[in-house]
């Protein structure tokens, strides 16, 4: 009997271990369904739409591969791109683009990041995270200033936190 009580116990610790942090050769984590980023771009347009800014969504993975795309039928040509630049700048440096921005200025130790192919250093890329897990980022492009890009980003993520966190 003692010796079923010492195995139940350790598998039960087993089971406790998060994935993440067990030794081995595969890891789990979380990642947005293609639904959850069509959902997060939809409602990033909306909170643009709703400033009177005419932009472009991008919503990358947690590898920094885009997985959703929208834009405006009035927004900049080069708008997609720059959108999908920044998603992926917040996602690959772990820091939201307006904080970025910040940190690169020239003269800065971090500037050198400016100089790094595909990385674009201005506001609008902004994290997502799923109950505290990084799942993606998010970037705008389009509005008047990288302050608004990240305003509407926000708002954007706002929106769909919930369903995110669930």
């Amino acid at each position: 009997m003692l010796k079923k009580i010492i195995a139940a116990a350790g598998l039960l610790a087993f089971l406790a271990v998060p994935a993440q942090a067990a030794d081995g050769p595969t890891a789990s984590f979380k990642s947005l369904t293609v639904e959850m980023a069509q959902k997060l771009a939809n409602a990033t347009l909306t909170a643009c739409r709703k400033a009177d800014f005419q932009v472009a969504v991008a919503v990358v993975d947690r590898s920094g591969v885009l997985q959703v795309l929208l834009r405006d039928r009035l927004a900049g040509p080069h708008t997609p791109a720059v959108a999908k630049g920044k998603a992926w700048t917040a996602l690959s440096f772990r820091t939201d683009t307006t904080e970025l921005s910040e940190a690169t200025q020239a003269g800065k130790e971090a500037s050198g990041i400016r100089q790094v192919p595909g990385a674009i250093v201005v506001g609008g890329g902004v994290m997502v995270r799923a109950a505290g897990q990084l799942v993606g980022a998010v970037g705008v492009s389009g509005a008047p200033s990288g302050t608004a890009d990240d305003a509407c980003a926000r708002k954007g993520i706002e929106a769909v936190q919930d369903d995110l966190d669930f």
